[in-house]
């Protein structure tokens, strides 16, 4: 069920302060927005990057920061939909990243599951991904 403006304003505010402390690469400001369970799980972009609690979230987080001098991420489209006290949210960005010898300028995919707890929308569950550039529009599947 579609949000109502309260709930997408404060879900919508934590993405974009996880945004804002990946930028300005604050640790315990990224980690203060996940929620402290053995079974949060995040989803990145790259084969191996199935994250699983937040040491490996930890781990992730500075793996993206080792490869890269500098990050930023634009919000371009969002649905924020809750039931009780659970949101989710699916978002369209634009990721610009700064990696020694170059400069990326990236479409990319932010899905999203919120759960309040004493308050405070915590993250449980994230996606990251980066649409399959080898797939014509209008195609289900990527080439071969």
């Amino acid at each position: 069920m579609k949000a109502d403006i309260a709930t997408e304003r404060d879900v919508l505010a934590v993405l974009r302060a996880y945004f804002a402390a990946i930028t300005a690469r604050d640790e315990p400001a990224v980690l203060a927005l996940f929620a402290d369970d053995a079974d949060l799980v995040l989803f990145g972009s790259g084969a191996d990057e199935r994250r699983v609690g937040k040491t490996e979230l930890l781990l992730q987080t500075r793996r993206d920061w080792s490869q890269s001098e500098a990050m930023s991420f634009a919000i371009d489209w969002s649905s924020v939909s809750s039931a009780g006290n659970v949101a989710w949210v699916a978002t369209e960005l634009t990721v610009s990243i700064a990696a020694p010898g170059q400069t990326l300028t990236l479409p990319a995919r932010f899905s999203v599951v919120l759960e309040q707890r004493v308050g405070r929308w915590m993250i449980v569950q994230g996606h990251f991904s980066f649409p399959a550039g080898d797939q014509p529009e209008g195609a289900s599947f990527p080439k071969a």
